[in-house]
C-alpha cells in the first residue's frame, strides 16, 4: 500500500514516517509539507493513500479532500479534534488526533489495507475493480444474531451496549442482539464517529443529545462515562 504524507511540520512527518517503516505492508511513496505539491504527487504516480493534515497554509485539509475527490483514500492528521465529523462528511478512512500513538496509526493502517483489498477484489466477470471512490466500507457493518447475519447501516446506530454473553445495538430502527463480542464489532465501526465511552458502551457522536458531567444523554437514555475514558471522550468533543 502506497503512501503519501502531507504536514506542514517536518517533526510531524518524521513521526508518521516512522511509523510507516515498522509496518510491512505499507511504502513511503514521499512525503511533501507543501499540499499542492502533495496533489502533484498524487497525479503523477500510484497513491494509495495519505496521511494528510487539516491545517496548513495554502491549502487546509478539508479544501485538499474537496480537490482530490476520492481519487485515493485518506486518513486525516490532526491536533484539533473538532474537524472529526467534516472528515466523516468527506468518507475519510480514520481520523488521528495529535499525539498519534503507534497503536492507533497501526489500526487505522491496517483498516485501510482492508479497503484496499476488498475493492480491488475481482468481480464475477473476472474483471478488477479498481475504482478508487467506491462507497466506505464502515458505511455498514454485518453482525451475527442468533439466527442470522444482519447487514446494519452505521449511521443509524445510537449506541451499542455489551451486556454479560451478548452485545446490543441500538439503532433507530429497534434493538438487534449480537453474539460477537463489543471489541470485534468496535473494529469495523468508523472511529471518527464513533468513541468507546465506557467498558460497556459505545457511542456514536452523530446522535448524541448532550453531555453532562459522566453522563451522555440520546435521547432519553443516559449513558455513564467511565472514568478512565472520561478525559479521552472530553478531549474529543471540547470544540
Amino acid at each position: 500500500m502506497r503512501c503519501l504524507i502531507i504536514d506542514d511540520k517536518p517533526l510531524a512527518i518524521d513521526i508518521l514516517a516512522d511509523y510507516t517503516a515498522k509496518i510491512p505492508f505499507m511504502e513511503l511513496a514521499a512525503v511533501t509539507t507543501n499540499p499542492i505539491e502533495g496533489l502533484s504527487i498524487i497525479h503523477a504516480q500510484k497513491i494509495d493513500l495519505v496521511f494528510l493534515d487539516i491545517q496548513m497554509p495554502e491549502l487546509t485539509g478539508l479544501q485538499f479532500m474537496k480537490i482530490l475527490d476520492k481519487q485515493c483514500m485518506v486518513i486525516l492528521t490532526t491536533a484539533y479534534a473538532e474537524y472529526a465529523l467534516d472528515g466523516f462528511e468527506h468518507d475519510v478512512i480514520d481520523y488521528l488526533l495529535k499525539p498519534i500513538a503507534f497503536e492507533r496509526f497501526y489500526k487505522a493502517a491496517d483498516k485501510a489495507c482492508r479497503y484496499l483489498k476488498q475493492n480491488n477484489i475481482k468481480n464475477p466477470l473476472g474483471q478488477v475493480n479498481e475504482s478508487k471512490a467506491p462507497l466506505p466500507f464502515s458505511e455498514f457493518l454485518f453482525v451475527k444474531t442468533e439466527h442470522r447475519i444482519q447487514k446494519i447501516n452505521t449511521k443509524d446506530i445510537l449506541y451499542i451496549e455489551a451486556l454479560q454473553n451478548y452485545v446490543f445495538l441500538n439503532t433507530l430502527s429497534g434493538r438487534v442482539m449480537s453474539l460477537q463480542p463489543l471489541k470485534k464489532i468496535d473494529e469495523q465501526l468508523p472511529q471518527i464517529e464513533f468513541v468507546r465511552v465506557h467498558k460497556s458502551y459505545i457511542v456514536s457522536l452523530r446522535h448524541i443529545t448532550s453531555v453532562e458531567r459522566s453522563r451522555i444523554f440520546i435521547g432519553d437514555t443516559i449513558i455513564p462515562i467511565g472514568d478512565s475514558y472520561r478525559d479521552g471522550f472530553y478531549k474529543l468533543i471540547d470544540r
